[in-house]
């Protein structure tokens, strides 16, 4: 069980002032992690929590929000500090209330996306591997973004969905698919900062109006990737949709690319779920290998 006066104690010892703890309070944290908000009466945090074996994994999120905060570019929760004890891991992170929705929200959000996407590195990944889900997220670095997606995104997911019994459903396919990547990429992507995971779940709009995303599997990749997976589960709207392509027209050949993409999110979740998802994924499959034919 964790020691909450530890976590208290770390979180003084990051800002420099006193934290007087207060009586946890369990708040909704998603299917992966238990999630508490702390207050003394004067400050608030948001903390999460997991097994003492993932602190890895919040040491990237604190990094992946940190990378996104320091664009200015859209509103994140600040991270603060993680740590482990009492056999689990922990990452504190800033509270912000969730909730509002102010009539410019969808278009500010559109804005501020396209605005992030605009930090670029001379590389495709990122300093660390991360997590997408639960799922480990590969970055080593790479000049060439067909190469990334086809090793760390599309391959390394078919390659998990093999060991997980899906072989002679996906093998041929995703062979035929891997080879056709030069031809469904037919364009020349910026290494741009992606939230990673940016579906509905993982952003809202603070009391203000102001949107903000968060849990990010942070990498900078295609920024398509980032806005084919907020067309996945839908939820963002056309004002969002009118906005972003108002700051930063998509490319001739996204809404091909944008299966390519999703595809990745699709096997990931068929290996955390099962099957389920299979069919979608041979869908998706299918598609992508008859523009190629």
């Amino acid at each position: 069980m964790i020691d909450w006066r530890a976590v208290a104690a770390n979180i003084s010892n990051s800002t420099g002032q006193h934290f007087d703890l207060g009586t946890p309070r369990s708040v909704g944290g998603g299917c992966i992690n238990s999630a508490y908000s702390l207050g003394d009466g004067t400050r608030r945090y948001f903390v999460k929590v997991n097994s003492a074996d993932q602190l890895s994994m919040f040491e990237a999120e604190a990094e992946g929000l940190a990378e996104m905060a320091n664009t200015d570019a859209i509103k994140v929760p600040r991270p603060l500090c993680t740590g482990t004890n009492g056999g689990r891991s922990y990452i504190v992170m800033e509270h912000l209330a969730l909730g509002g929705r102010g009539s410019r929200g969808a278009t500010e959000a559109g804005h501020q996306i396209a605005e992030m996407h605009r930090a670029t590195r001379a590389t495709f990944g990122w300093c660390r591997d991360n997590t997408v889900g639960s799922t480990p997220q590969r970055n080593n670095p790479e000049s060439d973004w067909v190469q990334f997606w086809g090793r760390h995104r599309l391959g390394f997911q078919l390659n998990l969905a093999a060991r997980n019994g899906y072989e002679r459903q996906l093998q041929d396919p995703g062979e035929r698919l891997l080879d056709a990547l030069p031809a469904l990429i037919d364009h020349d992507p910026l290494p741009s900062l992606l939230h990673g995971d940016l579906w509905g779940g993982n952003m809202g709009f603070d009391s203000h109006g102001n949107p903000v995303i968060f849990d990010p599997a942070v990498y900078f990749g295609d920024r398509e990737a980032d806005i084919a997976m907020t067309e996945l589960f839908g939820g963002f709207g056309a004002d969002f949709y009118a906005a972003y392509n108002e700051a930063w027209p998509m490319e001739p050949g996204y809404r091909t690319r944008k299966d390519l993409y999703n595809l990745y999110h699709i096997l990931n979740h068929l290996n955390l779920f099962g099957t389920g998802y299979l069919g979608q994924a041979q869908s998706m499959m299918g598609r992508l290998l008859a523009h190629v034919r």
